[in-house]
């Protein structure tokens, strides 16, 4: 009797800034570490209502934090990931409903494209960045509460906390998400023939369905991995639980971007 198949699936979202790096990461290595990867489309204000928890960047103090942090992570994963300039109205308020029906779609319909295409969609949100000055680019001022009057200029003590920004570009509307399919290399009739689908029962429930297996699994947040490994299953919340997964498979962790990798960034 042969070893037991090592399965990893990756509940995420593509609000999500650390989904699309536990992606990368779980991208990189699925061959090095020989596993089966597979990718779960769900939705993290499912997760979000189910379990009782709320966005981290809903508090100024882990708001601030968040900047700071992904700013870093940027250049430790090599992933090209930004701050949108209007959190609010990209995460919070439009969201994501869309785009993730879309690629549960094109999960059930190509699922040789979900990698490509959740790729592209991750990029509109959350990279093809921008410069400029830092009271141009300050994203967070109705998040943090400031300022009261509405003016457009931040606090002095934020003048440091990151340079770089998003330019904001949609997920929500169709024409958005058939110009990241065909980015990621469906034609048009492929990209819009799925995209007539996102409304069908099937679409919806498949979304419910993997957003109630994440819950199941314990999920309060987002990214997710799940390991299936020796008969037993392991959940690990978060893009930093990657060395630990790491030693739960028995294979070598070397870093977010592993030499023998081919990233695709």
């Amino acid at each position: 009797m042969g070893p037991l198949p090592r399965t990893l699936e990756l509940f995420y979202d593509v609000l999500s800034p650390y989904s699309w790096l536990g992606f990368e990461i779980l991208c990189r290595y699925q061959h090095l570490w020989n596993v089966d990867l597979h990718l779960r489309p769900c939705l993290i204000g499912g997760i979000m209502k189910d379990s009782g928890n709320k966005p981290p960047a809903l508090l100024p103090s882990k708001a601030q934090y968040l900047a700071t942090d992904l700013k870093n992570l940027r250049e430790h994963y090599q992933v090209p990931i930004s701050f949108p300039k209007d959190f609010f109205a990209v995460i919070l308020e439009k969201g994501s409903l869309s785009a993730m029906r879309f690629l549960t779609a094109v999960h059930l319909e190509c699922p040789e494209m979900l990698e490509k295409t959740s790729r592209e969609l991750w990029m509109r949100v959350w990279s093809r960045v921008s410069t400029g000055t830092v009271g141009d680019l300050w994203p967070l001022p109705r998040l943090l509460g400031w300022p009261p009057d509405g003016r457009a200029h931040p606090p002095p003590h934020t003048h440091t906390l990151f340079s770089l920004c998003s330019q904001d570009e949609d997920i929500t509307e169709p024409q958005s998400i058939l110009a990241a399919a065909e980015k990621a290399g469906m034609s048009r009739e492929q990209a819009q023939g799925i995209l007539e689908k996102i409304s069908s029962p099937t679409v919806k429930n498949q979304l419910k369905e993997s957003t109630a297996a994440a819950c199941k699994y314990g999920a309060f947040g987002l990214p997710v991995t799940v390991a299936h490994v020796e008969g037993q299953t392991h959940m690990l919340f978060g893009s930093d639980r990657m060395e630990l997964l790491a030693f739960l498979l028995g294979e070598k962790w070397m870093g977010p971007v592993p030499a023998a990798s081919h990233a695709r960034m």
